[in-house]
């Protein structure tokens, strides 16, 4: 029994595929192919500080535990998540003493480097900045959001990718192979595996571990694995990058007036785990912003289908949002209104206050009208066709600045008819001098 308890665990198998050489590596060939940025870092034998940007299990510590490997560096690697200022300053004084043991720089590898707050950033720079440590951080968010600009521009950021299916395909056939496995994987079975890694070839290698512990020999076809793999949910991160990502293709879906892809990306997020109501928001959001006065049908549909969500709830009630984001993807589009707005307010937030005309102001009182104010006021509804031509609404001085320009799409067509029917009204009434304001 004693014996059992001593003997080495085995290490975990995606631990016994990591890389020894660039050339092991899979996927990132933009970064580590020939003649690529890191290549030909890593064979210039000069390390430099960089943030490895990219979603889990894509090879981040891996290419940093290389880097230290291919440049004599001692490792330290801490994390994010659990590390503090106390932890960083441990690893310097590690590093210090490491080179003034053996005069070895340290890579100090910082896993999920966007965890760590401005204070803890701030740590890390007199050490880069001295070259105490080569400093690699791993981030699945944008550092451009996540990292001090000080820290960032002592760093290259490195983006990273998913691994495609042909390189997940080729890393699960590698470790049967080195794994000396008498299990063998039909084709449909592989391919189970590479869909549900989605990306991910941690995540890959780990489902391929439980699979090889779970059938000791023979062939294993897709049934099989299904029955002791559970199925896992795409890649999503409710309030990260890949969630803004996937929203913003949504939403440019719609406008593109694509509805499939808007389907694709709705159903994406929905699998993902987003939270409906947000997305039945955002709906109603690109029905003004996008379709507006083109088809104001859009508008009502968007609402209606967050209600139909409220009252119905998941599943069921995403087919009202899956619907919406049909009919506003072949809606009519203008952004007229959208564009019109934002120009109001850039204009109101750079302009003086300007005093309301007298003909415009409220006169509740007989003080109000005896100074003028409704004076010259023209009641739109006793005048031909409803329209008070040559009455003027803005305030006195102010030219016509013209932000509402409709598009010659869905009803905006007719009302850019509309609009210059009235602006010839007004023309006319000007040209007959001021009895139009009487």
């Amino acid at each position: 029994m004693a014996d059992l308890f001593s003997r080495e665990p085995k290490a975990p198998l995606a631990e016994q595929m990591r890389p020894r050489s660039l050339d092991e590596v899979v996927g990132q060939q933009h970064l580590i192919g020939p003649g690529k940025p890191l290549r030909v870092a890593f064979e210039a034998g000069e390390p430099h500080s960089m943030i490895l940007w990219g979603p889990p299990g894509v090879g981040k510590t891996t290419l940093a535990r290389l880097m230290a490997d291919l440049f004599d560096c001692a490792f330290i690697s801490i994390s994010a998540v659990f590390a503090g200022v106390k932890d960083i300053r441990a690893a310097m004084e590690q590093a210090q003493q490491t080179l003034d043991a053996t005069g070895r720089q340290t890579l100090l590898f910082v896993d999920e480097i966007h965890r760590f707050n401005k204070s803890q950033q701030d740590a890390l720079l007199p050490f880069v900045e001295s070259g105490l440590v080569v400093f690699v951080g791993a981030t699945t968010e944008n550092p451009g959001f996540e990292v001090n600009r000080a820290l960032l521009s002592r760093a290259q950021v490195h983006v990273l990718k998913a691994i495609d299916d042909d390189d997940l395909q080729m890393l699960a056939k590698r470790a049967l192979a080195r794994d000396n496995s008498s299990v063998a994987l039909t084709d449909a079975a592989l391919d189970w595996l590479v869909t549900q890694a989605d990306g991910d070839a941690r995540r890959l290698l780990n489902q391929l571990e439980i699979v090889l512990q779970s059938f000791g020999a023979g062939v294993i076809d897709d049934q099989k694995i299904a029955s002791v793999l559970s199925q896992s949910r795409r890649a999503f991160d409710k309030g990260g990058d890949n969630f803004y990502d996937q929203i913003s293709a949504l939403h440019k879906s719609v406008r593109g007036s694509d509805p499939d892809a808007a389907l694709y990306w709705l159903a994406r997020m929905l699998d993902g785990g987003a939270d409906a109501r947000y997305l039945a928001r955002r709906i109603i959001r690109m029905a003004w912003e996008d379709v507006g006065l083109a088809d104001p049908r859009a508008i009502q549909i968007a609402h209606d289908a967050a209600d139909a969500f409220d009252r119905l709830g998941a599943p069921e009630g995403e087919l009202a949002l899956g619907q919406a984001v049909i009919y506003l993807s072949v809606a009519a589009k203008s952004n007229a209104g959208y564009t019109a707005y934002n120009r109001a307010r850039a204009f109101v937030a750079q302009d003086r206050s300007r005093e309301v005309p007298n003909h415009l102001r409220n006169a509740p009182t007989k003080l109000a009208r005896d100074i003028g104010h409704s004076q010259g006021y023209r009641y739109a509804h006793d005048e031909p066709g409803g329209f008070a031509a040559g009455q003027r609404y803005l305030p006195d001085g102010m030219p016509p600045p013209g932000w509402y320009q409709p598009v010659e799409r869905g009803l905006e067509m007719s009302i850019g008819q509309k609009l210059r029917q009235l602006r010839e009204l007004d023309a006319q009434a000007s040209e007959q001098g001021p009895q139009a304001d009487h």
